[in-house]
């Protein structure tokens, strides 16, 4: 009986192949099973109560309208003017390589007792000097090397200069050197560099302020701000074929105008700031973007006569004159991107 009831036993569990276990994983899988009994059942945190709120839901603006704008300019036509000491510079090296370069052969140029000759000696002999726009001087003198200007001189200033020049082509003697009567020859003088639009301060004229870049500003609206002509972008047209219509549907047809490069110069991000500029309240704006093209005119004039963006009054300025006439916040926008001559 013992043994029948050894043999049921050792037959009724199902076989296990034995494995050997080393002490030291015995001993770490005994730890985990201690520390695991131990520690405390995690909880599941309680749900978080909703939030109700009264407050009506108001959608974000995020889009912004994307228009193109470009700023037509037309560019110096005259040098600046010449600062004191630049004046000074430029008399001194005149009056230095005077000195410097060989005597005036004057047979070779006038044959002895010619006309020609009598007028060159009557001439020298007030100048001292061949050139005729550097004031009484003799470069071989024992003065010579004193050759610079005293504070307050006129020999420096373009206008003195230009006198001179006329006054040796204008005067001509009759008969002789020892003769002191003189006949004048009507000699085509230079176009000033101020003009008649700089005198009254017309801003509409391209003839003013020869010697600076003049941006086309115009005026939307009545009451409106001055700003450049812009528009919003059509379909899938690009910067450059965007500003071409807009110089044709601002300014019209009777400007020559390029416009350079394919590229913006910058972009201003203008933030509607109060309900009043959220003109558009069918769609949710935040804002314009305007990207600047840069153009230039050649010949013509703007007219805004039958304009489709309308525009009521436009103006040529300088760029210390605009920053009078536009907003505050655009004019920080633009008065790096443009020419400060």
């Amino acid at each position: 009986m013992p043994r029948r009831q050894e043999f049921l036993t050792q037959f009724a569990a199902p076989t296990r192949p034995s494995i050997h276990i080393c002490k030291i994983c015995r001993r770490l899988a005994s730890t985990a099973t201690a520390s695991a009994a131990h520690a405390s059942p995690v909880e599941n945190p309680p749900p978080h109560a909703a939030v109700s709120s009264n407050k009506p839901f108001v959608p974000l603006r995020t889009a912004y309208k994307v228009k193109a704008s470009i700023l037509l300019s037309r560019p110096p036509l005259i040098t600046r003017d010449l600062t004191p000491f630049e004046k000074s510079y430029f008399l001194y090296q005149r009056r230095l390589n005077e000195r410097l370069a060989m005597p005036f052969s004057r047979y070779f140029y006038y044959q002895k007792g010619t006309p020609g000759d009598v007028e060159w000696k009557r001439k020298i002999k007030e100048r001292l000097t061949p050139a005729r726009d550097i004031g009484v001087y003799n470069a071989y003198a024992k003065e010579g090397w004193n050759d610079e200007v005293l504070v307050g001189a006129k020999e420096s200033e373009p206008e003195a200069q230009v006198e001179a020049l006329l006054w040796d082509a204008e005067v001509e003697g009759l008969k002789g050197e020892e003769e002191q009567e003189v006949k004048k020859h009507e000699v085509e003088k230079p176009m000033p560099r101020f003009t008649k639009a700089d005198e009254v301060g017309d801003t509409k004229s391209l003839d003013r302020k020869m010697q600076r870049t003049l941006y086309l500003v115009v005026r939307e609206g009545r009451e409106g701000k001055w700003w450049f002509p812009n528009d919003v972008l059509v379909g899938k047209e690009s910067l450059h074929t965007a500003a071409e219509r807009i110089i044709v549907q601002a300014g019209g047809m009777n400007m020559n105008t390029w416009v350079v490069g394919n590229i913006p110069l910058g972009h201003y991000i203008h933030n509607y700031g109060t309900a009043a500029e959220f003109k558009d309240k069918s769609e949710d704006l935040k804002g314009e973007k305007f990207f600047f093209m840069k153009g230039r005119i050649m010949a013509g004039q703007a007219n805004l006569v039958g304009n489709k963006l309308g525009l009521t009054d436009f103006q040529w300025l300088a760029k210390d004159e605009m920053q009078k006439t536009l907003a505050p916040r655009d004019w920080n926008a633009v008065k790096n991107i443009l020419s400060g001559r």
